[in-house]
């Protein structure tokens, strides 16, 4: 297999040529992607005509997967979550419809489960329907931003502990988003401010839209410290923007970088998105 990574950003981001997702891929090449991922956060597959089956085999070869939550809009309870403004019959979802509102949740900077006790390790999302214009998929360097912030900041943000909660997402966009039952099912949870990739040693923010407060801090010193650090996160020169194109695969390490969607026309265009996720490494605060 004649394996090229190509660089897309000076801090994150990488095109991967020379593999074909619907066959099978040896164990030398898989240790070279899951080195990859670990250097670029973000590796892009484009032209690869996958069923959902090819899919889930493919994210397998980067560890164990988690299965989707019932109660989860996205989900039904297997390893394929589907990210889409349409309804069971294929037709546009309106744009003031609760579903609707429930995804734009997604353009807001994220990174994937850190809502769970155990964050999600990574995703792969594989594009089957993409708008003309828009709908871009950006990805910022989150050891990057930490590692560019000056030493007395790193030195005091290194213990803290902040509150994440999905609730607080979708509450952004518009209020009873989430039935009970979900809600039931995504409690708040801890997380660290810093933490250290196990791999590597390096050490990243995790901070986004599902994060509430810091503890131990006065709310508005904590809520001012979080949107400096998203800020800070989330400059041009840690970020990757992906204009999707059919067929494209992009697998991304959610414990490196934050996410988000950008905005289309939801009510005129289509677009479908199958996701996978990689079963986080442990979690942050025990």
């Amino acid at each position: 297999m004649n394996l090229i990574i190509r660089k897309l950003e000076e801090h994150i981001g990488a095109e991967v040529q020379g593999v074909d997702i619907t066959s099978p891929i040896d164990a030398e090449t898989f240790e070279k992607l899951r080195g990859a991922l670990c250097e670029y956060a973000v590796l892009v597959f484009h032209d690869q005509n996958i069923t959902d089956e090819q899919h889930i085999t493919f994210s397998e070869g980067f560890g164990p997967l988690e299965m989707t939550m019932p109660t989860d809009p996205i989900g039904d309870g297997g390893p394929i979550g589907i990210i889409s403004n349409l309804d069971e019959n294929g037709d546009i979802i309106p744009p003031a419809d609760s579903r609707t509102l429930y995804t734009v949740a997604n353009t807001l900077w994220h990174s994937d489960g850190s809502f769970k006790r155990v964050p999600l390790r990574g995703s792969l999302l594989y594009a089957k329907v993409i708008p003309p214009e828009g709908g871009e998929t950006e990805f910022a360097s989150l050891i990057a931003a930490y590692e560019a912030l000056p030493q007395k900041k790193k030195g005091y943000i290194e213990d803290l502990i902040a509150e994440h909660s999905i609730a607080h997402s979708r509450e952004q966009i518009a209020p009873n988003l989430m039935d009970d039952a979900f809600q039931k099912d995504t409690p708040p949870v801890n997380q660290r401010l810093v933490r250290t990739i196990p791999e590597t040693g390096k050490k990243a923010l995790l901070v986004g839209s599902y994060t509430t407060h810091i503890h131990d801090l006065p709310s508005e010193e904590g809520k001012a410290l979080l949107k400096e650090l998203l800020d800070w996160s989330t400059q041009p020169q840690f970020v990757y923007r992906h204009t999707w194109r059919v067929n494209d695969l992009v697998v991304y390490d959610n414990r490196c970088c934050l996410h988000r969607g950008r905005s289309w026309d939801r009510g005129k265009y289509k677009r479908v998105l199958h996701r996978t996720t990689l079963a986080g490494d442990g979690p942050t605060v025990e």
